[in-house]
């Protein structure tokens, strides 16, 4: 690698996150003749990113869960030192609390150009609950200053997102950009024939109250109360870092009842969903759901909440049925149709697989996302 390679710095709060979403990106960086680094906390992924070759900044300071004033000056100060100390041509900021608080640590440790990728608006924008009201103000405030300026641009996931941003004056529409999500593995995740056993859906994501956990569980009951013959299946673990985490304890005690059972995390997603008959996600509000890109990839139906996120996988109809959020009885009633129409759950699959094709390939992601750094460079 030359001594005059561009230097590219992900932030991302958690290593796990940034294997699962971005490590292929930063390895196409590489390969274009970038020298990337990231600056995450580093839990049980460290010897995966450096096998890649991507440098490793460790974050101590960092911790999602945090709201301690002190503790959150500690934190943009440690960045803002990685960030001098590295010296970046490029910070590739990844979701909402490494964007409010990376764009303040980039000016404060000297670097120009910015990349803010917002993986949805998170729990301050989707919960009604007094904190999050609390907090919407102080985070619309901090996002004009830290989207803002010449040198820095926004990535969204979907349109109303983009939407939100410029109605509440937040960013100027000429720094945004709009790629969808973090992409797919096309040949990772294949699309198989549908599962001729007892059927399973499957909502495979975070155990987080604002994913629609309860009301998928809520509709599972009602659906068995109607004579649904299916297993309904939870894969994920709680988030304990996150304010929407649903105990540990419930979700055992759901397993218990026997109207779902719980797996856990698992590591083989594409086995996990080539056992599914039908994914759902009944999530309040997302930014692109990799799971609903990775059900579609495999050729699977799929029903999610009409929500902004989720209506850019599923098609009513075609792909897929929506269903109002917080609603488990039409949500109960969307699976009872599905189970009912075997023959209609593989039409839609096959159209499921087709659109990732056309639309949510990592290539593309990928592609669009190098020529943006291009763009900024070029400035």
């Amino acid at each position: 690698m030359s001594a005059d390679a561009p230097r590219l710095l992900f932030v991302v709060t958690e290593d796990w996150y940034f294997v699962s979403h971005r490590l292929p990106l930063a390895i196409a960086a590489l390969r274009a003749g970038y020298r990337v680094a990231v600056a995450t906390r580093v839990q049980d992924h460290a010897a995966q990113i450096a096998e890649a070759g991507v440098e490793l900044l460790t974050l101590k300071r960092w911790r999602r869960s945090s709201l301690n004033p002190l503790l959150e000056v500690a934190a943009v100060a440690e960045l803002a030192g990685v960030v001098r100390h590295w010296r970046p041509d490029i910070v590739h900021l990844v979701a909402l609390k490494p964007v409010l608080y990376g764009g303040l640590a980039a000016r404060l440790g000297g670097a120009g150009l910015r990349v803010n990728a917002l993986a949805g608006l998170g729990f301050v924008f989707v919960q009604g609950r007094a904190l999050a009201r609390l907090l919407r103000p102080l985070i619309k405030l901090a996002f004009r200053w830290t989207l803002g300026g010449e040198r820095a641009v926004t990535i969204v996931q979907n349109p109303d997102d983009g939407d939100l941003l410029v109605r509440e004056g937040l960013i100027e529409a000429s720094h945004l950009r709009l790629i969808r999500g973090s992409g797919v593995d096309l040949q990772r995740f294949n699309a198989t024939e549908l599962p001729v056993e007892r059927p399973i859906v499957l909502l495979m994501s975070r155990m987080l109250w604002n994913k629609g956990v309860g009301e998928f569980v809520e509709a599972a009951r009602q659906a068995t109360a109607r004579g649904a013959d299916a297993r309904f299946v939870l894969v994920g673990d709680p988030d304990p870092e996150n304010p929407a985490a649903i105990p540990r304890g419930t979700l055992e005690q759901w397993s218990e009842s026997g109207v779902v059972e719980w797996w856990g995390q698992r590591s083989d997603a594409p086995t996990v969903l080539a056992q599914a008959q039908i994914v759902v996600l009944p999530s309040y509000r997302e930014g692109l759901p990799k799971v609903l890109l990775e059900a579609a990839a495999s050729g699977r139906p799929m029903i999610a909440t009409d929500v902004p996120g989720c209506r850019e996988v599923v098609e009513p109809g075609v792909t897929g049925l929506l269903v109002p959020a917080r609603d488990a009885g039409r949500l109960a009633d969307a699976m009872l149709q599905l189970l009912a129409d075997p023959a209609r759950c593989r039409q839609m699959g096959s159209r499921a697989r087709q659109l990732a094709e056309r639309e949510f390939g990592i290539e593309a992601v990928v592609a669009r996302t190098l020529e943006l750094y291009r763009e900024l460079l070029g400035r």
